[in-house]
């Protein structure tokens, strides 16, 4: 098996990194799959990545149909509405990749498509929009993690992604333990991405706060909990996976930029299915109960909900 097409949907802050890294390989071809004015600003403007343009075709989801490597990099807010697309450029060989956050993406894509099409993958990036566009450093990216869900676990697809990523600056590795890894990078977010949102500071908070760290340590208890009644031993992958992307403290994770830029947050897939997960388990969740709504409100401020002018009926307090 050789990978020799890539389409890449979603080309924001994640699928950046792999049009980045697979823009200058030559012997395959590399496309973004959009539709209608955002396809038409793409062709045109093309994708502004750390300080350069790239220019990635651009293929509508029927023009991708049956390419070898489909790499989905979407908001999960958007991976509902995008199933349609990804069963028109599934073929018969198409290999998918998830790089998006949570834990049931691969489930959600594989109800769709059927689950013999998805290789369990990860990202680790810390990428940033600015005016000029996304931006990343390439040295300290711990990047793509992939590999089967069960043996053999060096297959001809593993073994194909592993040549399409060799040279490219792409940093990369295969697991024996890619579900151990997935939940691994979900405590990460959980634990990290979400009590900075709240507070609005960089992750420097963390070390400077013995706040901060108390609860993050929380969330994190939480979300053992849960692994452990599933099965997950995250232990597997700690000496590997305990960490992300090495950053600055003023760093702010997606969450918080979310928030910063105005948008909805991927709260929903975070905290929200932890919390679900709970309540089926019998496992109290008041840690993460509490960040749920208390992102969920910062999106309702966000929204303008509570933008009093003064003039509104009296209320009681409570």
């Amino acid at each position: 098996m050789k990978i020799k097409s890539v389409a890449v949907l979603g080309a924001g802050a994640v699928g950046s990194y792999v049009i980045w890294g697979l823009s200058e390989k030559s012997d395959i071809r590399l496309g973004v799959i959009a539709e209608g004015e955002r396809a038409e600003r793409l062709k045109k403007n093309g994708c502004a990545i750390n300080g350069k343009t790239y220019h990635p075709e651009v293929w509508t989801p029927d023009e991708a149909h049956d390419v070898d490597l489909m790499v989905i990099a979407l908001k999960y807010g958007s991976l509902e509405g995008a199933l349609e697309s990804i069963q028109k450029v599934t073929g018969e060989h198409t290999v998918i990749m998830s790089l998006m956050n949570g834990i049931d993406s691969e489930e959600i894509i594989g109800r769709t498509v059927g689950m013999e099409h998805v290789l369990p993958a990860l990202i680790k990036v810390a990428s940033h929009k600015e005016e000029d566009g996304y931006h990343f450093d390439p040295p300290t990216t711990l990047g793509i993690i992939f590999g089967e869900p069960s043996a053999p676990f060096d297959s001809e697809r593993v073994k194909a992604v592993e040549e399409l990523f060799a040279d490219t600056g792409i940093h990369f590795r295969s697991t024996e333990y890619i579900q151990e890894e997935i939940w691994c990078k979900f405590c990460l977010n959980v634990c990290s991405n979400l009590p900075q949102a709240i507070l609005g500071a960089g992750v420097g908070c963390y070390r400077d706060s013995v706040h901060m760290k108390a609860i993050s340590d929380g969330l994190k208890r939480e979300l053992e909990a849960v692994a452990q009644a599933k099965g997950i031993d995250m232990s597997k992958t700690e000496s590997s996976s305990g960490r992300g992307s090495a950053v600055p403290p003023s760093a702010r994770y997606s969450t918080l930029q979310d928030l910063d830029a105005g948008c909805h947050t991927e709260i929903d897939m975070f905290s929200g299915a932890l919390v679900r997960m709970g309540k089926e388990l019998g496992i109290p969740m008041p840690y993460n109960e509490y960040t749920y709504h208390m992102i969920k409100a910062l999106e309702e401020k966000n929204d303008g909900k509570f933008d009093y002018t003064g003039k509104e009926e009296l209320t009681w307090s409570k």
